[in-house]
């Protein structure tokens, strides 16, 4: 059994996935329930997701959202660095801050200095790159890992707020409509987003012009939520001005 589970290992290493059709000719004399417990054994090692009908390395996946990621965080550079010098003057120390996971926010947590700083957030790129001033107590919350975007989220995460206070928060936002107001990708995520948007004393939203017009599945804040919006050169007239409209700051 285990020459058979370790020769399916290396297969779907090599080929990314594999279907139980392919399994099934590879191992003509093992019966369809046996290969798929040979799957259920190569998940619970934490070498595969299976899949309906089949499987998918790990590896292979980790790799494609990294890309992923990479692609997002290479998008707008200047824009995100443009936001990114605009918002560290609003950090004061002493302060309990929450950076919201993105790739703009981890522009701005490499802007930090060595200030006495509270700092938590939901993404450990950005808790790792924060934990790097000495000066600064960083916490970060737990819960389970969205490969897309490197954040935390779920009903642990949640809990974690209960007994914490934040000064200013530093939020971030997949997209924007006058509609459905700063919107996210993610169920979970935007449960985190709403809570975190509701605890802070002050909210700052970080958003470079290319995510306006344009509405994910979930809202979590509206233009009333927010208190300071920081987008580039590129925002249009239309969405500053409704900022304006409801007093919000805009940098």
């Amino acid at each position: 059994m285990q020459e058979r589970i370790s020769k399916i290992k290396k297969y779907i290493e090599v080929n990314g996935k594999v279907t139980l059709s392919e399994l099934e000719v590879m191992f003509p004399n093992i019966s369809s329930m046996t290969l798929r417990r040979d799957l259920e054994k190569l998940e619970q090692l934490g070498d595969v997701v299976r899949t309906r009908g089949g499987a998918k390395s790990i590896v292979h996946l980790s790799r494609i959202k990294e890309e992923l990621y990479s692609t997002r965080a290479s998008e707008s550079i200047l824009e995100k660095n443009t936001i990114a010098k605009k918002a560290i003057a609003l950090i004061q120390e002493g302060r309990s801050i929450f950076l919201d996971s993105g790739t703009t926010t981890m522009y701005l947590s490499q802007l930090i200095n060595d200030q006495k700083l509270f700092i938590s957030t939901s993404a450990p790129n950005i808790a790792l790159e924060c934990i790097k001033n000495p000066n600064a107590s960083v916490y970060i919350i737990g819960g389970n890992l969205n490969r897309d975007n490197l954040s935390l989220s779920g009903v642990n995460a949640l809990d974690f707020f209960k007994n914490i206070n934040i000064d200013i928060a530093f939020m971030a936002a997949s997209g924007f409509t006058g509609q459905n107001g700063f919107t996210c990708g993610n169920y979970n995520e935007c449960e985190i987003k709403r809570h975190v948007v509701s605890k802070a004393s002050k909210v700052v939203m970080l958003m470079d012009s290319s995510k306006i017009g344009k509405s994910m599945p979930f809202s979590f804040a509206k233009f009333s939520d927010i208190d300071v919006i920081i987008s580039d050169e590129k925002a249009s007239d239309e969405f500053l001005n409704e900022a304006k409209k409801y007093k919000v700051g805009v940098i």
